[in-house]
């Protein structure tokens, strides 16, 4: 077999981002409005709308349950952003962070045959963004706030959880860090090390970081063994900005109390000597990360680099640098670790018990059965999570997910796991094979024919 050169894989890994442009004009959007009900002819409409549509109205005006049966509120999320903190591009605006809302909308409807719609607010304050998530409730089943800016992320996440009676997710805080850790269960799976017992370096502490972190020790990680790094060093309860990060950043300071109990000083490279995993959801690279400091991690080290769209080292200079088993954010490369094997699942099943949160449980329950996915395909190094192409994740995931709802008490419907399976399975491949349809009767026109 012929060996890949460097600039192959860079090349390669150029491809999307020259792609793109072209076929984000050529279609308009990624998303549009299709009808669930029939209409024979026109007098359909007076069901569908006046005078017909009153009586509905009454019914749900009487019991307010009853939209999730009515309307299409019991399979509805809305992706909300500021625009504020974009992939690794900032503070773009809202409407420069359209596509990606979009992009995370196909992703919904496609794996999770979840309705997703993008919300692009030209707001920053959190008073205000907490309070229209508030008042647009009515109109949907669910909230996944994307690419907002940290701190304010987790204020708007942990009220809007505490005013709302649907279910509101951060994807950058939760999606990241459930997808994280499937992939580490496996990882040390492969080299045979505890994750109880393994030396664990994150690198970055904006919101994706700070939740990896939380949800890791969540998943039997020891915070005695795990350090932080955040753009100033090492996270510790004895660094010199304590006052600041006491006052204004009650989550990372939460992780200085947590880890680090030695009060270790520095910088990434000494964060990372003698460690057996790193993760980071740090600055793009390539260069963030440098091969001489994967070379002082411990024997078989873990090395997800997970920022987008470049990680932050090559794989492949990871791997000459000792690391066994690598990780990307990327679809072209081994292990991607990638949010869209969790969000679409995950809120299927919460969705289909009409849940009233996601949970931490909930998200573990995810993140197990993601590895056990693919564990029962045969894990290894360069396979030590599913890839977005094995569909049968997202039922398993859904109905995990939904499990566990039931079990915390926070689900509002108790179907039987075969049911919820079936429901998931059935609501997947619809829509699949509506996307696969559309395509072949040319609905979808092919841009390169």
């Amino acid at each position: 077999m012929k060996k890949v050169t460097v600039e192959e894989l860079l090349e390669k890994a150029a491809q999307p981002a020259k792609d793109a442009p072209r076929l984000h004009k050529f279609y308009k959007g990624k998303l549009g409005v299709a009808l669930k009900c029939r209409v024979r002819d026109f007098n359909d409409f007076a069901i569908w709308y006046t005078p017909g549509v009153a009586a509905v109205c009454k019914e749900i005006a009487a019991d307010k349950q009853k939209v999730y049966e009515y309307t299409n509120k019991w399979n509805s999320v809305a992706v909300i952003s500021d625009g504020t903190r974009v992939l690794g591009l900032g503070d773009i605006g809202p409407e420069a962070g359209l596509p990606v809302m979009e992009g995370k909308g196909i992703l919904y409807k496609y794996l999770g045959g979840v309705d997703a719609f993008p919300i692009c607010l030209d707001e920053k304050d959190p008073d205000k963004i907490i309070e229209i998530g508030r008042a647009l409730q009515p109109s949907f089943g669910g909230y996944n706030l994307e690419d907002i800016a940290q701190p304010k992320c987790f204020r708007i996440l942990e009220e809007l959880r505490a005013k709302c009676e649907i279910p509101v997710w951060h994807d950058d805080q939760q999606g990241t860090a459930c997808v994280t850790v499937a992939g580490l269960i496996n990882a040390l799976k492969v080299v045979k090390k505890n994750i109880a017992e393994v030396k664990i370096t994150v690198v970055g502490a904006g919101a994706s970081g700070i939740n990896i972190a939380h949800q890791i020790m969540l998943a039997g990680a020891n915070g005695e063994n795990m350090l932080s790094v955040d753009s100033k060093g090492i996270l510790s309860r004895d660094r010199a900005d304590r006052d600041n990060l006491q006052k204004n950043y009650r989550e990372k300071w939460d992780i200085c109390l947590r880890t680090n109990p030695k009060g270790k000083q520095g910088g990434i490279p000494e964060a990372l000597l003698g460690a057996d995993v790193l993760i980071s959801a740090s600055t793009p690279g390539p260069g963030t990360i440098k091969p001489e400091w994967i070379q002082g991690m411990a024997k078989d080290a873990i090395v997800f680099a997970e920022a987008n769209p470049i990680p932050e080292i090559w794989p492949w200079e990871a791997k000459e640098a000792g690391a066994r088993i690598v990780a990307t954010g990327r679809s072209d490369f081994p292990n991607q670790v990638n949010n869209s094997l969790g969000f679409p699942g995950i809120f299927r099943g919460a969705l289909d018990v009409r849940a009233k949160t996601i949970t931490d449980g909930m998200c573990i329950a995810a993140a197990r059965e993601l590895a056990k996915v693919a564990e029962d395909k045969g894990i290894h190094e360069d396979y030590i999570i599913p890839n977005m192409d094995e569909w049968e994740v997202f039922p398993r995931e859904a109905v995990a997910v939904g499990t566990k709802a039931i079990e915390e008490g926070v689900a509002r419907f108790n179907f039987s796991v075969e049911e919820r399976f079936k429901m998931a399975n059935e609501a997947i491949r619809a829509a699949r094979n509506e996307v696969q349809w559309m395509m072949k009767e040319g609905f979808i026109i092919d841009p390169d024919k």
